[in-house]
């Protein structure tokens, strides 16, 4: 059973322990393997080993809502749209519900706010250092741009206030198997974060063709020093799946098993097509039997995801009063 998370609020912004690059290693990266019948049936088996009911079932929704990285990513954007979303992040369920369900007293917040470099001002103001802000960068979501273009945008948004800093890598280093260039390039994002952010690497698996090739990635991020590996931005054809997701916390295990990453544990981000709380309690599933219950904490999961919150909130008010809302009564901000 995931019981509820009754940490207090994410704490204010502050430099953190960070997982410091590894030396690269392209034997490692070559002696990858995936059998993709056994993924795929082991990720069949993820929504029939483990259900969720009653008290179980409310707690793990409020798991799951402290779990996600509330995003705005869009070409409209403005800094009133970015301010909504951030008052929703810090009180994303209605006080009727949370009281009904009897955890008025512990505070509920999203994990983070996930926006634009150019919101990410807007968004601190807004969140008076309650949640952090995470923003996407080095040329979201193509990543078709210049290095020093890259590490620019990383530093700039780091010093609007993001103490989380999503990249994306070049997907056609990963296609031409460039696995030491793919490494230099997370290596220099490392850099330019330092202390000062955390660093979740985004693989873009919708462009990547295979599940080695997904595989392999994720070994290279890991290896580039990033704190979390991300499975997409949102954008590629296809983006966050099970059997997706599988192959990346796979790699996870491996390094912690090979005791590569030895005091700082790795995390973990499905994003892109995670839309109803069924989705969620599958990756919530995923994570506590492939890595553990810690694996279900905001500090090593989250969920890039907005309208999946919409249904999250529906189910709990169906589960405090026996009845659902319409989504219209459950606004994003």
């Amino acid at each position: 059973m995931i019981k509820e998370n009754k940490r207090p609020g994410a704490p204010k912004a502050a430099a953190f322990a960070v997982h410091s690059p590894l030396p690269f290693d392209a034997g490692l990266i070559q002696s990858i393997r995936v059998n993709r019948s056994a993924v795929e049936a082991r990720a069949s088996e993820l929504g029939t080993r483990r259900t969720f009911k009653v008290e179980a079932q409310a707690a793990a929704y409020l798991t799951a809502i402290r779990c996600i990285d509330l995003t705005t990513l869009s070409g409209d954007d403005t800094p009133g749209k970015v301010a909504r979303l951030c008052a929703k992040a810090l009180a994303p369920v209605e006080q009727e519900i949370i009281a009904a369900l009897g955890v008025a007293m512990q505070p509920l917040t999203t994990a983070a706010v996930c926006v634009y470099p150019a919101q990410v001002k807007t968004a601190v103001e807004a969140l008076h250092g309650r949640i952090p802000v995470a923003s996407v960068a080095t040329g979201f979501p193509a990543a078709q741009t210049f290095m020093k273009i890259k590490l620019a945008e990383i530093d700039m948004a780091i010093k609007a206030g993001a103490t989380e800093i999503d990249i994306v890598i070049s997907r056609e280093k990963v296609l031409t198997g460039k696995w030491k260039s793919l490494y230099d390039e997370i290596v220099a994002c490392r850099e330019m974060c330092g202390t000062r952010a955390k660093l979740k690497t985004i693989l873009g698996v919708g462009n990547l063709e295979t599940l080695a090739n997904i595989a392999a990635a994720s070994a290279v991020a890991i290896l580039g020093g990033s704190d979390t590996i991300k499975t997409s931005t949102g954008y590629e054809p296809t983006n966050a799946t099970l059997p997706v997701g599988l192959i990346m916390v796979r790699q996870i295990r491996r390094f912690h098993d090979m005791g590569m990453v030895k005091g700082k544990q790795i995390g973990f981000k499905p994003a892109g097509g995670i839309r109803t709380a069924k989705d969620a309690m599958l990756w919530l599933t995923l994570m506590l039997e492939e890595l553990g219950p810690e694996y279900t904490q905001p500090q090593l999961f989250r969920m890039g995801a907005s309208g999946l919150l919409t249904d999250i909130e529906r189910q709990l008010r169906h589960l405090a009063f026996g009845r659902y809302a319409n989504a219209q009564y459950h606004p994003m901000g």
